[in-house]
């Protein structure tokens, strides 16, 4: 394990043998004398000794896995006996120094991931390694669990400088950034996690008064909720309010420091859950690199070969802390508008507009070839599928059986043969005769063996019922007096004072007759002689039962007549439809049963014509099974009855049911239901007299009627099996 650790350090630190910086800062000529370490105040101090003191402190970065310190002393070459110094000492192992041309790499081997600061001491280079707790709170930090405080810059300004700006942008996936446009590069920050939300503090700053407000950033749609800046003393603070599972990380591009909180998506198809960037984790400290040099340590970080394009320049001021290698490489490109094109373990990186401009080309090229390609002619055998009907795949809807080259795809269509490419159908033997490029012909075989496939069938299976309940009761009386002393002989009526007489009959008819002043018609009295005429009226055309009354005096001339009619009817019915029809997966099904009804129908001409209307049972679907086994189903029901007879026919009652459910298969589900409920109660009576307690009985008709009809579709699908049985 030491050896293979071993000979991954000396391969990091052969990578700096590839690295070319070009010139930045005159450096003075030094060389490495001696490296030791040594603890004070529970940090790390790792002296490297120079003959000559340096000019500025040296960049580098440091690697998580496994745990490195990797810094560039450009100008300064090596005295030492050997390129590898055993140390042992707390969390430093050992050290290598590696030399190329004017520029020496000094690698540290760890125990531990750890960062650290560079300051300058007379002739010595010192290395500040935080300790264990101090980098477990870093780690922390990088998580929604930490609590640590990072410090991600030191404050070198030297006076309180002022914030020029204050944004907040949506980034990639639902990314939310905090960007602050900072006064210079000198300013300190650092990042905090305080209970579920983020505090960054912006050291020697101040805020103008346009500044100091919260944003409410909730509309982005990102982790993010509310940011707020205030002024703190000689300290911006800004608390950074997120919700849900989120991670965070920050960078700084010249005067621009990001922050960045992403939400955290789970995969179930990946085996570890975690970020989008999965890269080695590093951390970049640099002052006006040129940005080729910037991308060649990414190059020697990764082992990838990296090439770049001369239109490449410019310098830029890059602070990142713990982030994976592929964001860095993401952030260094958008800060400078590149992009790359990676093939195999080659990185080739250009401005995004010559990226553009050289795929361009290439596609321009590609289509020129494809100008001058030989066509090949090649015959399809279809076994499931309709010839013509793949021909409209191939051509774009609304394509004939036969396609020409260059023919025009239909409307709302998309041609998948080349403008070249032509494609001629035999019904007959259902065959594809198809003539075109190579390339074309191999993809159309990929399209037409995932299109020529048996298709499932499902056979469905509908319960129409419709049911009715109905209640009725009728109660009538007639009533009448007949005096037939006056046709008998005697006197009519009775006395009301001297000669004066009176008498009762049922209508004006009726009581000339008792007294003589018509003639008897009919050869009965009874028609004349009701006072009260309600009788009990029929039910569905069934009559009421009657029970008559007589009152009548010992001479048979006087007779007070009452007839009671009564009804109490209830019904029930149900009709059940039962329709079953098997279609193909995605083929509408049409099953229909009933009449068809005659009507005249007159035109314009004035003339008449007999034409028909369909009273009938209707079941139209149209299923489409799920990849999980379910069923959907489009189905449209029509019951229709014929009705009532109108002078220009029948009336239609129609019932009908459209909609789309998902079933289970062999699982049952009701798609529709129509309830009707009406309620009558009629009372027809005497004025002031069916008003009389008991007795108003004799003087009113009454009749009370409840009416309940319910229609129900149960629909059953089953997927029917390659062997023909249902499953």
């Amino acid at each position: 394990m030491q050896e293979h650790s071993k000979m991954k350090t000396l391969r990091l630190g052969a990578l700096g043998l590839a690295f070319a910086m070009a010139p930045m800062v005159a450096w003075a000529q030094a060389a490495i004398r001696s490296i030791s370490a040594s603890q004070s105040a529970g940090a790390e101090v790792v002296r490297i000794e120079l003959t000559q003191p340096l000019s500025a402190v040296p960049g580098g970065f440091t690697v998580q896995t496994p745990p490195r310190i990797a810094i560039d002393l450009p100008g300064v070459t090596s005295d030492l006996p050997r390129p590898s110094v055993e140390i042992n000492q707390g969390n430093v192992r050992s050290a290598n120094v590696a030399q190329a041309g004017e520029r020496t790499r000094l690698v540290l081997n760890l125990k531990q991931p750890a960062n650290y600061t560079a300051q300058l001491e007379g002739n010595a280079l010192l290395l500040v390694l935080e300790n264990t707790g101090a980098v477990a709170a870093t780690t922390a930090a990088a998580s929604p669990a930490g609590g640590g405080t990072v410090h991600f810059a030191p404050s070198v300004n030297t006076s309180v400088q002022a914030l020029r700006g204050v944004d907040f942008r949506r980034g990639a996936e639902g990314a939310g950034r905090v960007v602050v446009d900072l006064p210079s590069t000198q300013v300190g920050v650092d990042i905090r996690q305080q209970g579920q939300n983020l505090v960054v503090e912006f050291l020697k700053t101040n805020l103008p008064d346009n500044l100091r407000r919260r944003l409410d950033v909730t509309d982005f749609g990102t982790p993010v909720q509310m940011v707020s800046t205030t002024q703190v003393g000689d300290l911006v603070r800004m608390v950074v309010e997120p919700r849900g599972n989120w991670e965070h990380s920050a960078y700084q591009t010249d005067t621009q420091f990001v922050l960045e909180v992403r939400p955290q998506k789970e995969d179930p198809n990946r085996l570890v859950q975690g970020p989008t960037f999965q890269g080695e984790k590093l951390s970049l400290n640099f002052q006006n690199i040129e940005v080729r040099a910037l991308l060649q340590v990414i190059a020697d970080f990764t082992n990838f070969n990296v090439v770049t394009s001369d239109s490449v320049t410019g310098n830029v001021t890059l602070r990142l802390r713990d982030v994976p290698w592929d964001q860095a490489l993401e952030i260094i490109l958008q800060a400078k508008g590149l992009g790359y094109r990676k093939a195999g373990n080659v990185l080739w990186i250009a401005p995004k507009d010559e990226i553009a401009a050289k795929e361009k080309m290439e596609l321009e090229a590609q289509a020129q070839i494809a100008q001058l390609e030989p066509l090949r002619t090649q015959s399809f055998q279809l076994n499931y599928a309709k010839a013509t009907d793949v021909v409209r795949s191939l051509v774009g809807t609304g394509g004939g059986a036969n396609a020409s080259p260059g023919g025009a795809s239909g409307a709302g269509g998309m041609r998948i043969l080349t403008p070249r490419g032509s494609v001629i159908a035999e019904p007959r033997t259902n065959q594809l005769f198809i003539t075109d490029v190579a390339s074309k012909l191999e993809e159309v075989q990929q399209l037409i063996s995932k299109i020529d496939i048996p298709v499932r069938q499902v056979m469905i299976e509908a319960r129409i019922v419709e049911a009715d309940d109905s209640f009725g009761r009728q109660l009538g009386v007639k009533l009448g007096a007949t005096d037939l002393r006056g046709l008998r002989g005697g006197v009519p009526g009775w006395g009301v004072g001297g000669s004066n007489r009176i008498g009762i009959g049922g209508n004006y008819l009726g009581i000339g007759e008792q007294t003589l002043q018509a003639q008897v018609t009919s050869g009965s009295y009874i028609p004349n002689s009701y006072f009260v005429n309600m009788p009990a009226q029929a039910i569905d055309t069934v009559n009421p039962a009657t029970l008559a009354l007589s009152l009548f005096s010992s001479a048979a001339n006087r007779f007070l007549n009452l007839e009671i009619s009564a009804l109490e009817a209830d019904g029930k019915g149900r009709v059940v439809s039962s329709p079953r029809v098997i279609t193909a997966d995605q083929v509408t099904a049409l099953i229909e049963q009933g009449t068809e009804l005659p009507y005249q129908n007159a035109t314009s001409s004035g003339a008449t014509s007999v034409e028909f209307r369909k009273a009938s049972l209707k079941l139209e679907v149209k299923p489409q099974i799920t990849p999980e086994g379910g069923i959907i189903l489009d189905v449209d029901v029509n019951k229709d009855t014929p009705g009532i007879l109108t002078p220009g026919g029948y009336a239609i009652d129609t019932k009908h049911v459209k909609t789309q459910v998902l079933v289970e298969n062999g699982g049952t589900v009701v798609i529709g239901g129509i309830f009707t409920m009406s309620e009558r109660e009629d009372v027809n009576k005497v004025p002031l007299l069916g008003d009389i307690p008991v007795l108003g009985y004799l003087f009113k008709q009454r009749g009370k009627s409840t009416s309940k009809t319910e229609l129900l579709v149960f629909l059953t699908p089953r997927i029917v099996s390659e062997r023909g049985g249902v499953r």
